[in-house]
């Protein structure tokens, strides 16, 4: 039986224009590498899994890539990683620094990757100022870590910073379509939206779940197994329940919350689901903001059409008491009165919204009568 191999080793990077979205940092890199303006200390600092090792292990590379010369030459392998998790000692960073003193057999640089950087002691950090404000023309050092804030600034000082983004869910999503061709794998779109915004951002536990999804579905990713392998609340039933919230059918909307508890989602999970639904049809209902609704193209147009159904007052108002009750849900001692509350003053406040402007309308009329 061959070896399985995941997709986020399988498809990482071996050079800047295969990073998914941080050309902001690759083209800076290659830029300096080109105009031969390279710093000898970086800092890689990002949420996880957006690619911050896979840039310092390409940039290691390149560095003592000569032209026209294979990537898998000695010289492209003079790198050295070290866990700054499991070896923060300052004898660790003495050794490091010992190390750092012989010059490179092969290629013309040394480099040094250290990865989650903050989890060094202050007096391993403190052993290892000297050598990154005085590094030996040779070492390049490049740091990576998650919590840029527990890095004395005196180390930050030292180093040119890169900040990683987290990705876009389009960009997840762009990416994702490649390797299902490559892999010969059938995937609905919306499917692999969902996995991308589920990924919050990082793109190895993106490649995780895709992995996941491929085994669960067979070879076959669909929008309806996402959602019950994924355990994510169906699109769906936001858009119903809103359309029963406008036309004030509580009932309706108490069967559907009964649905969703049945099915094992908790309620604070739909206010907050309810709260993103009426966010993005408020931004539908500018031309301006409309990018900013990050789904696939099904459920675009169905935001589109539900959002001419609704004025911006309601939205606003729904968005207050939502954002009320999620605060006050905590505290609560019976969560689903709670929600179910909230639900039935969603439902009233077209009623509302209509009796104060007949009210100013009257106010009116005696006024000028």
């Amino acid at each position: 039986m061959e070896n399985f191999i995941v997709s986020a080793r399988k498809y990482r990077p071996s050079v800047f224009d295969d990073v998914v979205g941080q050309r902001h940092v690759t083209d800076t890199l290659l830029n300096e590498i080109n105009s031969n303006h390279l710093a000898q200390s970086f800092l890689f600092t990002g949420p996880r899994g957006v690619g911050k090792t896979t840039c310092a292990r390409i940039l290691a590379k390149l560095i003592n890539q000569k032209e026209n010369d294979d990537a898998n030459q000695d010289y492209a392998f003079n790198i050295f990683e070290m866990d700054a998790a499991s070896n923060n000692s300052v004898e660790d960073i003495r050794n490091l620094n010992e190390q750092v003193r012989i010059p490179p057999q092969v290629g013309n640089y040394k480099v040094y990757i250290i990865d989650e950087v903050h989890m060094l002691s202050s007096s391993a950090f403190n052993a290892f100022l000297k050598t990154l404000e005085e590094p030996p023309k040779y070492a390049i050092f490049i740091l990576a870590t998650t919590e840029k804030h527990k890095i004395l600034p005196t180390i930050l000082s030292r180093c040119q910073i890169f900040n990683f983004k987290r990705i876009q869910v389009k960009d997840m999503v762009e990416h994702l379509k490649k390797i299902a061709i490559k892999e010969n794998i059938p995937a609905e779109e919306e499917a692999l939206h969902l996995i991308a915004e589920k990924a919050d951002g990082g793109l190895r536990d993106c490649l995780s779940m895709f992995d996941q999804m491929v085994s669960y579905c067979n070879g076959n990713i669909t929008y309806a197994k996402a959602i019950e392998n994924l355990n994510i609340l169906d699109r769906d039933y936001y858009f119903n329940i809103t359309a029963s919230i406008l036309t004030q059918n509580i009932a309706e909307v108490l069967n559907y919350f009964d649905e969703i508890v049945n099915k094992g989602f908790d309620g604070q999970l739909l206010l907050n689901g309810l709260s993103e639904h009426f966010r993005n049809l408020m931004v539908c209902k500018d031309t301006s903001t409309v990018h900013l609704l990050d789904v696939g193209e099904l459920h675009k147009s169905k935001y589109q059409v539900q959002c001419q159904q609704t004025d911006l007052s309601f939205l606003l108002n729904a968005l207050n008491i939502n954002n009320q009750f999620d605060i006050e849900f905590r505290s609560s001692k019976n969560p689903r009165l709670h929600v179910e509350l909230a639900l039935m003053k969603l439902c009233h406040i077209r009623s509302l919204l209509n009796n104060a402007v007949t009210l100013e309308e009257l106010k009116k009329k005696v006024m000028t009568s």
